[in-house]
């Protein structure tokens, strides 16, 4: 009875709104995760329970419901419940680990508090934490920065959600948020730049900021857009002990939510992308930051859902950066999961498309984006006429070291499949063309040559 009545009153301790919160902030799976290999069978993800002995995987975590449930033992509960049971941690001792993970403060219960270590990148944080409450209190004066944002078509409480803010148009404007602006923390964190005359200056200047968090939720790099006719248009943080802009998607941490709700993420090119979006009721997308999809970034999105949509300019440059996430992410595909790819006409970018079609014209878009297997053929086929035995044999020999990357088995051979019907070819004979190539590239390279591949399969 003592037990439960200590739980009872540490639980009183802290408040029930802030338990709601952070309940919202955290995905069940990503936690869970951390202690068991979870498999993902249908909307829910599935392990061998860890609280009774059994082989079969009955120990179910739904994503949707943000809740787990064993159908063996009935053992159930949320985030908190599992590293209470899992950990043997004590209801608040279980809230402080959610809490930190998701970049939250526990409100105080009157206790004394933890000595905090001098962690340097703790100190890297609070650093990024002062820069972007500057930065916001910067915003509301400032009446070039509040114009251009309403030229835009932002809200206040779409810029205020995003913790949108402004640069000064100042050498050193930060120095009125950092007593001691020499610290070397303030570079390390890439909030400033020191010249070779040792002068140091602000990274982030005239320019509207967007804090990028990790999934934390802390605020790990700033990206910003020049008020001006200034170059670059777009400067992010560079990358620190924090930030690493090849596995970080702008947006992300905000998106979780509405990613799971919507069942898939768009991944548009810029921030500024992100937030007109989200202006239109569309929260589930994500943006590279200054770089193409990289694997991490893909890996990073499967966990998140089993859809995601690429939407890129229908230009040239837009097709070239969806080429580019297509090889990036070849090797990271599996069967029960689809990339896509939207290509908006040529005249418009995510922002100004949902402006004039709407949210639900750039839903029904996004739903019906091609394939990525799809495209492959498509982009290939419109590179090597096929009209011809050399166009034929230019699209085998360069569909064959893409398709052979592509870890999702099915998938694989269904791309096959769609390269024979495309080159006029049996399967087996594609095959054998892909085992020669694949076997003449290290002869090519001067390497001893492997056993001869075999022959084509009679059709």
């Amino acid at each position: 009875m003592r037990k439960r009545r200590a739980f009872v009153f540490a639980r009183a301790m802290i408040p029930q709104s802030f338990v709601q919160e952070l309940l919202s902030r955290v995905d069940i799976v990503d936690v869970i995760e951390r202690y068991l290999p979870l498999k993902k069978s249908g909307a829910n993800y599935f392990a061998c329970c860890p609280f009774h002995g059994e082989k079969s995987a009955s120990f179910s975590v739904s994503p949707s419901k943000q809740f787990y449930h064993c159908f063996g033992c009935g053992v159930h509960g949320s985030a908190v419940g599992f590293l209470m049971e899992y950990s043997g941690l004590g209801f608040v001792d279980a809230i402080k680990e959610l809490a930190a993970q998701v970049g939250l403060q526990v409100p105080d219960d009157g206790r004394s508090a933890a000595p905090v270590h001098d962690d340097p990148s703790e100190r890297l944080y609070e650093a990024m934490a002062v820069a972007a409450r500057f930065y916001r209190d910067q915003l509301k004066p400032s009446r070039q920065a509040i114009d251009y944002l309403k030229r835009r078509g932002l809200s206040g409480e779409v810029a205020a959600r995003f913790g949108l803010g402004y640069a000064p148009d100042e050498w050193q404007a930060l120095e009125k948020a950092f007593p001691d602006y020499q610290a070397k923390t303030l570079a390390d964190a890439g909030l400033v730049i020191d010249n070779e005359q040792g002068r140091r200056y602000d990274r982030f200047r005239n320019r509207i900021i967007f804090p990028i968090h990790d999934r934390r939720g802390r605020i790990i790099a700033f990206g910003g857009r020049v008020l001006d006719k200034g170059e670059p248009k777009y400067l992010n943080s560079p990358e620190t002990p924090l930030f690493e802009k090849g596995r970080e998607l702008y947006g992300l941490f905000l998106a979780q939510k509405a990613i799971r709700d919507a069942g898939f993420a768009v991944v548009v090119e810029g921030y500024m992308d992100v937030v007109a979006l989200a202006q239109f009721a569309i929260e589930n997308a994500v943006a590279t930051l200054g770089t193409a999809t990289t694997p991490q970034h893909i890996h990073t999105l499967l966990r998140q859902t089993d859809r995601i949509v690429f939407c890129f300019d229908g230009d040239a440059a837009g097709r070239r950066a969806a080429w580019r996430a297509l090889e990036n992410a070849l090797e990271s595909l599996r069967d029960d999961a689809t990339l896509a790819f939207l290509f908006l006409p040529a005249e418009h970018d995510p922002d100004s498309f949902v402006r004039a079609e709407g949210t639900e014209a750039f839903r029904k878009a996004a739903l019906a984006a091609t394939p990525l297997g799809s495209f492959l053929i498509q982009e290939l086929s419109g590179r090597h006429p096929l009209d011809s035995a050399e166009g034929r044999a230019a699209f085998v020999h360069e569909a064959a070291p893409l398709v052979t990357r592509i870890a999702a088995p099915l998938l694989k051979l269904q791309v096959v499949k769609a390269v024979a019907e495309s080159a006029g070819m049996t399967q087996g004979e594609v095959e054998y063309a892909f085992e020669q190539l694949a076997a003449s590239a290290p002869r090519r390279r001067g390497a001893s040559a492997p056993t001869p591949p075999r022959a084509p399969a009679a059709s």
